[in-house]
């Protein structure tokens, strides 16, 4: 069997983009850096922010989110990105879907670890 870390990452696979859309949702728009950190406090660590940046890019090109560049304060500019109203669908129908999957997944484990 694959390592723990091998599995984590394939399991944040299967959640990153309704999580990105979800976190995007609730905070009405962000950049890159500052998803990162709300991953991480989400309780989903070990994000890399090449992971993070073809998805953000992915979800622009699939209409589900807006990207927009900023001048920053005294530094850099930053790419912010916010939902569309695509997204919000795609969140609204999706995340139902990933919480029913996720809900049967659990008691499946519990199960196998209740009789292990």
């Amino acid at each position: 069997m694959a390592d723990v870390t091998t599995r984590r990452t394939q399991w944040l696979r299967g959640v990153l983009d309704l999580s990105v859309l979800a976190l995007l949702a609730d905070s009405g728009e962000s950049y890159g850096y500052a998803l990162l950190q709300r991953l991480e406090q989400a309780g989903l660590p070990d994000m890399k922010a090449g992971t993070l940046y073809p998805l953000l890019n992915r979800l622009a090109t699939d209409g589900l989110v807006r990207a927009e560049w900023r001048a920053g304060e005294g530094g850099p500019g930053r790419k912010f990105f916010a939902l569309t109203d695509e997204g919000r669908k795609a969140l609204a129908e999706m995340g139902p879907e990933w919480v029913a999957f996720a809900t049967t997944a659990i008691a499946v484990v519990r199960r196998g670890m209740d009789k292990g």
